[in-house]
């Protein structure tokens, strides 16, 4: 597989001008690094292995990993309600919105950055600037007082204002930070030394900026277009190694039991009418023998493209970084052609 799938990425790369990095590591261990563009355009400094990325969306599965072990320890459990895991008022929220609502997007509430009717990132800046974006509670005055969009459970909508939710039932039910608590029991657990919640304004070094591309040839940096520091429903940076080995842990049972585990990788949610489903922050493939063939998360923001997948019948795990709006997805499709 390793020199047919390094001909096309870089094939790929030659249509639409990836600026990343792209990793797949196969059952025997056989590996893809490949390294593309510039995490730093003005100082052309090259994007390569160890460089941190923003992930967008990508991070929802360790929002969904956070919420397992807290289940785990006995603090929380999936049918808990919002109304019994936060002191926050929300008027017009059904009471009955659970937990496993939330980790699904099914619960029907209201989102901050609805993507069924709005498509510019950007709009949700002009009254609330991101620089004040920095904790989750921020978050609250974009959604808490909006009316529900549909009855609980009966329908998926994707929302990143249901994991905000999600990431302060960590905090009550911790006293720590979303953050602090991710840092502390996922990424310190499984090694993963690179990943992390940082700030815009005080990025780490070997971290790529991100790139919004106009038709014209200009550029910007994506700086004043999201969050100044990401959190439970988006906005964390990892390496492609880094996002290798949590995929490891996960399937190895590191972070979670087996039963628990079972649970976060189940198709809970149809997403369409195709064979795409949704567990616990993370994104189900079946085949037509409705076999799960591909377990995935995906991220995309200003300046942002990502996803990553791991391949339970082949146990392949592939990464694609990518700090331009898009370019991820095209080079998961081609990884996805060689798989399948």
């Amino acid at each position: 597989m390793q020199a047919s799938v390094v001909q096309r990425i870089r094939l790929v790369r030659e249509n639409n001008d990836f600026s990343g990095t792209v990793f797949v590591k196969d059952e025997s261990n056989s590996l893809v690094e490949l390294s593309f563009g510039y995490a730093n355009r003005s100082e052309q400094l090259s994007n390569n292995t160890l460089t941190r990325y923003g992930i967008a969306s990508g991070c929802k599965i360790f929002t969904a990993v956070a919420i397992c072990q807290l289940v785990e320890s006995g603090k929380l459990s999936f049918d808990s309600r919002i109304k019994d895991c936060v002191d926050f008022d929300f008027p017009y929220f059904d009471e009955e919105v659970t937990i496993h609502h939330l980790l699904t997007h099914t619960s029907g509430k209201p989102d901050y950055f609805d993507e069924e009717i709005m498509d510019d990132f950007e709009e949700l800046w002009r009254e609330t600037p991101m620089y004040h974006i920095r904790k989750l509670k921020d978050f609250l005055p974009l959604f808490q007082d909006r009316p529900m969009k549909f009855d609980v459970g009966t329908q998926f909508s994707y929302n990143n204002a249901g994991y905000i939710l999600l990431g302060l039932i960590v905090e009550a039910a911790t006293q720590h930070s979303f953050t602090e608590f991710v840092h502390e029991n996922i990424f310190n657990k499984v090694g993963m030394s690179r990943s992390g919640y940082f700030e815009f304004d005080t990025l780490p070094s070997n971290t790529a900026q991100g790139y919004i591309d106009f038709s014209d040839g200009t550029w910007k940096t994506n700086i004043y277009s999201l969050p100044a520091k990401g959190g439970s429903d988006g906005g964390a940076f990892v390496t492609v190694n880094d996002m290798e080995k949590f995929w490891e842990a996960l399937v190895t049972h590191q972070l979670l039991s087996p039963s628990t585990t079972q649970r976060m990788l189940t198709a809970h949610a149809k997403v369409d009418n195709g064979d795409n489903f949704y567990g616990y922050g993370v994104w189900i493939a079946k085949n037509e023998k409705d076999e799960i063939v591909k377990y995935h998360v995906m991220g995309y923001d200003p300046g942002v493209s990502f996803h990553s997948a791991y391949y339970p019948r082949k146990s392949i795990k592939a990464v694609v970084c990518s700090n331009r709006s898009s370019g991820a997805y095209d080079m998961m499709e081609c990884i996805d052609d060689e798989i399948f």
